[in-house]
């Protein structure tokens, strides 16, 4: 299966578009022509169209380089057309974490599964949500699209806690991520 002859043509032609080293702004545009193709990102951060995975990592990339969110919904946006697609829980996966520093000097930064790197920071916090009863970390990536750790990168996580007062967190670029007190109950630190 060739992805490229099934996607709208205009997407095709904006996407020969899109350059690797800069987002473009699509928070300006705003189509006017919006309706739903058959793209899902499932929870293992892959993208799958009409049921079948892309296998082509710049495709993804440039998917990933022209993704809206409004509010719960998600749309590939180019300045004619905006394609709604269907995120089962968050569009990136956060692949790898590197740590430089102790302790409140540590920064951590977050690789994603689409080739972004996301220093966690205010700009850019770390949050936990529970997903299938257990507590997941998530980094914002930009403009509402987040980031779940996988396993690895969660493990990784763990390991930077530090307690600050009584209080579990972790610090990055000097901002504190504290781990919400009902999160703590239960088991938190493992994955099923």
């Amino acid at each position: 299966m060739t992805i490229d002859v099934n996607l709208p043509y205009s997407l095709q032609q904006e996407l020969s578009k899109v350059s690797d080293l800069e987002l473009p702004p699509v928070h300006l545009w705003q189509p006017e022509r919006v309706y739903p193709i058959d793209l899902v990102i499932n929870d293992n951060g892959d993208w799958l169209y009409e049921g079948s995975r892309i296998n082509r990592p710049r495709l993804v990339r440039l998917f990933s380089r022209i993704l809206r969110r409004e509010a719960d919904d998600y749309f590939l946006v180019t300045p004619v057309e905006a394609c709604q697609i269907t995120v089962n829980d968050v569009p990136f996966l956060g692949v790898g974490l590197s740590f430089s520093g102790e302790g409140r000097q540590q920064t951590i930064s977050m690789n994603t599964n689409v080739g972004d790197e996301v220093l966690v920071s205010d700009v850019n916090p770390l949050t936990f949500k529970v997903k299938d009863e257990v507590p997941m970390p998530y980094v914002l990536v930009r403009d509402g699209l987040w980031a779940k750790l996988n396993r690895s990168s969660y493990y990784s996580l763990m390991a930077a806690l530090i307690d600050v007062d009584g209080q579990l967190g972790i610090w990055s670029a000097g901002a504190n991520f504290p781990i919400p007190e009902e999160l703590l109950v239960d088991g938190f630190g493992s994955l099923p």
